[in-house]
C-alpha cells in the first residue's frame, strides 16, 4: 500500500535530526524519488524512514513541517537571543524524564509521601551564601565530609546520590534513552529541571567532561530550590546575561567552593597551576570550578580567567578517554536510583505492568530487569 507524502515533509525530517538527504538516501535509495514525486513510498518504508530520521511517523503525514518547540522555559543563549530548533534527542530526553516524574509523581501520592520542602523554598532576593548553605545541608554535602573521599570524581558520585537521597530524581546519560547509537550534544545543552514538589527532577547531560557535569548539577539544584522548570547550557567558563541563571550559577559555584573556605586555603605567593591542583583536591571539585572560583574572588583578572580555563579545559578533553563501563551502575546515573527502585518495586507488587516498566527504564529483557533489580537491592 503507497502513501501520500508532502515532499517537504521528508526534507524537512532530514534537517530536523540534522542529517543531509544525501546521507540519509545511503539507507533510503528511493528518498530523492519521493522528494520528487516520482514515486510514492509504502507505510512500511515512511515507518522505516521515521526510525532512521528520529520523527514521529504521524508529523510526516501533514500538510506541512510543524513548528515544534521546546516543552519547557529555554534558559540558554546565544549573546542575548534564545537557541532555535531543538533536536530530536533533546526532544526525545525531555518527554522521557517527564514520563518518569509523571509515573514517580503518582507513586509517590500513592505511597503517601511528603513533599519536598525545599522546592520554591529560594527567590532571587535571598543571599547566595544563605541559599547555597542550606542546599548543602539538605544535600550533606559539607567540605569536610567531601575531604574524606579521594577524588572529586567520587565526590561527584556522592553528589548525586545524596541529592538523589534527598528526594530529587537525578538522572545522567549521554545518550537518548538506552540507545547508545544517539549521543547528547553537550554543546546544545547541559542540563535542564523539572521542578515539582511531589517529584524534583534533574537530568544532566553525560556527554559533557565530569568536570562540568558537578556544577551543572549544581546548577540544576539551584533551580529547584527555586521551584523553576528549565532547560540551561551553562558551565563554570560562562557568564550568563538572564538574572536567574546568574544567580543559579552564583549559588552552584557557592555550594561546591564556598568562598570563606577558599579565601583561607588561598596562597598569595604559591604557583598558580600547584595551587589549582591543590585546591581541587582539597575542595574535591574539578580544576575548572576552583579556577571560576579563584577568578569570582578577585585572585585573577578576567583575562587570566580566560586563559587558565582555556588551557585547563584543552588538558582535560585530551586526557578524556571513551572508557565502557558497567552497564548497572550506568544505569543506576542514567535512571535514578530513587525512581528505578520504586518503578522495580511497583512491578513486582503488581500495580506497574511490566511492558510499561520496560518502556520507562529502556529495558527489552526481563533477564535485564531482575539483574537490575538486585543490583539495586529490590530483588
Amino acid at each position: 500500500m503507497r502513501v501520500d507524502i508532502n515532499p517537504e515533509l521528508l526534507q524537512w525530517a532530514c534537517e530536523r535530526a540534522g542529517l543531509d538527504t544525501q546521507i540519509v538516501s545511503r539507507r533510503v535509495p528511493q528518498l530523492h524519488a519521493w522528494v520528487e514525486g516520482k514515486i510514492k513510498p509504502t507505510l512500511k518504508q515512511v515507518e522505516r524512514f521515521a526510525n532512521i530520521v528520529h520523527a514521529p511517523v504521524g508529523f510526516l503525514f501533514l500538510p506541512k513541517p510543524p513548528v515544534e518547540s521546546l516543552p519547557i522555559p529555554d534558559f540558554r543563549t546565544i549573546g542575548n537571543a534564545h537557541v532555535g530548533h531543538p533536536s530530536p534527542d533533546l526532544l526525545e530526553t525531555i518527554y522521557i524524564c517527564q514520563q518518569r516524574q509523571e509515573w514517580y509523581r503518582d507513586f509517590s501520592r500513592i505511597t503517601g509521601e511528603s513533599p519536598c520542602p525545599f522546592v520554591g523554598s529560594a527567590t532571587l532576593k535571598d543571599n547566595v551564601l544563605d541559599a547555597a548553605e542550606k542546599i548543602r545541608h539538605v544535600l550533606q554535602f559539607d567540605v569536610e565530609a567531601r575531604r574524606q573521599l579521594h577524588t572529586w570524581e567520587e565526590a561527584l558520585r556522592q553528589f548525586i546520590f545524596q541529592a538523589d537521597d534527598a528526594g530529587i530524581l537525578v538522572m545522567v546519560s549521554g545518550v537518548v534513552g538506552s540507545n547508545n547509537r544517539r549521543k547528547l550534544n553537550h554543546e546544545e545543552f547541559r542540563g535542564f529541571a523539572l521542578s515539582d514538589e511531589m517529584a524534583p527532577t534533574v537530568f544532566i547531560n553525560g556527554s559533557d567532561t565530569k568536570s562540568a557535569q558537578m556544577f551543572t548539577l549544581a546548577h540544576e539544584l539551584a533551580h529547584i530550590w527555586l521551584g523553576k522548570t528549565g532547560l540551561s547550557d551553562v558551565s563554570p567558563g560562562t557568564f550568563p546575561a538572564g538574572a536567574e541563571e546568574q544567580w543559579c550559577n552564583r549559588v552552584a559555584a557557592e555550594i561546591l567552593v564556598p568562598a570563606e573556605y577558599l579565601k583561607m586555603q588561598f596562597h598569595q605567593n604559591e604557583d598558580m597551576r600547584r595551587q589549582i591542583a591543590r585546591l581541587s583536591l582539597y575542595f574535591k571539585v574539578s580544576t575548572l570550578v576552583i579556577i571560576r572560583r579563584i577568578h569570582d574572588l578577585g585572585f585573577l583578572t578576567y583575562d587570566e580567567f580566560t586563559a587558565e580555563y582555556h588551557a585547563e579545559l584543552e588538558r582535560l578533553l585530551a586526557i578524556m578517554k571513551g572508557r565502557g563501563g558497567n552497564f548497572y551502575l550506568t544505569q543506576k546515573a542514567r535512571i535514578s536510583k530513587r525512581f528505578a527502585r520504586a518503578l522495580i518495586i511497583s512491578t513486582l507488587e503488581g500495580q506497574t505492568l511490566h511492558r510499561d516498566a520496560f518502556q520507562l527504564l529502556g529495558f527489552s529483557k526481563f533477564a535485564t530487569f531482575r539483574e537490575f533489580g538486585s543490583r539495586l537491592g529490590v530483588l
